[in-house]
């Protein structure tokens, strides 16, 4: 490694001089240097001490007495380097922008990432790692510049997105998406979007959020909205319809959409774009099309079946597995209110003052809340409660296990029914990339923030996170390491600090342990030797009460 100090005169005839730290390689035989870091910041005595310290690599211990040399544990580098150069490699450094707005929302991405928590949090992660000198952080921050960036975020979202997606794809347009909504509920109401609604997360009394997700075909996001708390899932469907046509300029285009999510009214949508669809019917259109006799319950079967309809093609299939899960539900839910009519009973006995009445409300309360109305029923005589059966109801009620149908307008010469159930089983990703911002890795909740911009730029933070993390996670699958324990290996890969008697001191890296280094190995991520401190002011406004 050396120091380069290139001069170039201007127009105005001054004369500049920058400073750049420099390594030497050979590529094909041929000896190149590429830069390591801009060492302008620095003063002319730190410059020169590094000048002395690389001049003298191998014998510095010849200049300094060893013991007044001082080596300390510096801040953590391995977890924040990795991140910086994930969010680099896809584009997102460079989609954000590198400005100051752009440092803290790449700082607030990389934060959701490390350490999932509040701003206030994110603000207090410049005590542990080297955040501020890996991204070249040129100015100090606190909580409120964070909350405030949120709402930059949420302005700038479509302008980030379309970088994205221009950087990423260029030219080759997809012509296959997924889309699917999910929710998120609110320990407070104090949120401008939340509103009752229908509850994925079974809090009942919480108000919520309504968030869609736009993914490509390998289930990587290309878009996220937040909605309203009581916006159904239809409602949300048309903004994407545009988003793909206009901001993203697709053409040619199939959607992959949830059951019940693409009805008739967003099947015109997509016709009067040019756009096709794959979905699957709810249990009450296949009923429809059951009474229509335009399929026959005896085409579910294990294999995968075609019925084309007025230009529709309908995919059918019983899943044996599910169909399973669904009996052991009932069986299960049955066994549990026999159970608790046996404690009832045994009540009733044992209590002659006891009403039957009471015992018997409590049953049937206990029937409504585990949904088996339709085929159980509170009987008895005299002080004893029956649980009684409408084998009937039942075995209509289970007709229909484990069956599903896939409809679409695609053409089978573009998708046969195999790749078009295999697309609507590609919503899982989808799926799993919920799983993981809300209650997984990323814990998109709990929700801290009111304004509707700071939550739209909240949900945007965790869905650049969930990118860089289905990154890392496809680069360490041959690792025995989940994402989670990849990064608190990479957290303890600290700087060195040694300080000198009359210099500046030297944050430099270690070699890593074995651990670390297949973790950044795998990523193919070159670590510096040397990082370039900077001395900003991270503090938080509000401190720590004891």
């Amino acid at each position: 490694m050396h120091i380069k100090k290139p001069k170039w005169p201007s127009k105005n005839g001054k004369v500049y001089q920058s400073v750049w730290l420099c390594e030497s390689y050979r590529e094909n035989g041929k000896p190149k240097s590429r830069y390591i870091a801009n060492l302008k910041n620095c003063s002319v005595k730190e410059i020169e001490a590094l000048e002395f310290a690389l001049k003298h690599t191998r014998d510095l211990d010849q200049f300094v007495a060893r013991d007044k040399v001082r080596i300390k544990q510096g801040r953590s580098i391995g977890a924040v380097w990795i991140v910086y150069k994930t969010a680099e490699r896809l584009g997102i450094t460079k989609a954000i922008g590198g400005g100051f707005q752009g440092q803290l929302a790449l700082w607030q991405v990389m934060a959701r990432i490390i350490e999932q928590d509040s701003r206030l949090s994110a603000v207090r992660l410049h005590k542990v790692h080297a955040l501020a000198d890996v991204i070249g952080l040129q100015r100090g921050f606190d909580e409120n510049d964070l909350y405030e960036n949120l709402a930059w975020l949420s302005e700038n979202q479509e302008r980030i997105e379309q970088r994205l997606f221009a950087m990423r794809r260029g030219e080759d347009k997809p012509t296959l998406f997924l889309y699917d909504v999910t929710s998120s509920y609110l320990e407070g109401d104090k949120n401008a979007l939340a509103a009752f609604g229908y509850n994925r997360d079974r809090k009942k009394g919480k108000k919520q959020i309504v968030i869609g997700l736009l993914c490509d075909a390998e289930g990587d996001p290309l878009s996220v909205q937040v909605f309203p708390g009581n916006t159904q899932d239809v409602s949300t469907f048309y903004d994407q319809i545009k988003k793909v046509s206009e901001r993203f300029g697709c053409e040619a285009v199939t959607f992959v959409g949830d059951r019940g999510m693409i009805k008739s009214s967003q099947i015109e949508e997509l016709s009067e774009e040019g756009f096709n669809y794959i979905s699957a019917l709810t249990k009450p259109q296949i009923e429809k099309l059951l009474k229509r006799n335009i399929i026959q319950m005896g085409l579910f079967d294990n294999d995968l079946c075609e019925v084309a309809h007025e230009g529709v093609r309908y995919i059918l299939r019983r899943n044996p597995h599910r169909a399973e899960e669904q009996a052991a539900s009932r069986r299960g839910k049955t066994a549990t209110v026999e159970a608790f009519v046996k404690k009832q009973n045994a009540y009733l006995a044992e209590h002659s003052k006891a009403k039957v009445e009471v015992a018997s409300r409590k049953v049937q309360e206990r029937i409504q809340g585990l949904n088996c109305e339709r085929w159980l029923s509170i009987g008895g005589q005299d002080r004893t409660l029956t649980l009684e059966r409408d084998q009937a109801a039942l075995e209509d009620l289970s007709r229909l296990d484990g069956c599903y149908v896939i409809t679409t307008d695609l053409p089978v010469k573009e998708a046969d029914m195999q790749s078009a159930h295999a697309r609507y089983k590609d919503l899982a990703k989808v799926e799993r990339a919920f799983r993981v911002s809300k209650t997984g890795h990323l814990e998109l909740r709990p929700i801290y923030v009111r304004s509707e911009a700071s939550t739209r730029g909240h949900v945007f933070v965790v869905m650049l996170a969930y990118m860089i993390r289905r990154h890392l996670e496809q680069a360490w699958k041959d690792i025995d390491m989940t994402v989670e324990e990849g990064l608190e290996a990479l957290k303890t890969f600290c700087c060195i600090e040694m300080e000198m008697p009359s210099s500046p001191g030297v944050h430099s890296l270690p070699e890593p342990n074995s651990t670390v280094k297949k973790l950044i190995d795998a990523l193919a991520v070159k670590m510096p030797r040397i990082l370039t401190h900077r001395k900003v002011n991270v503090v938080t406004r509000k401190k720590l009460s004891v």
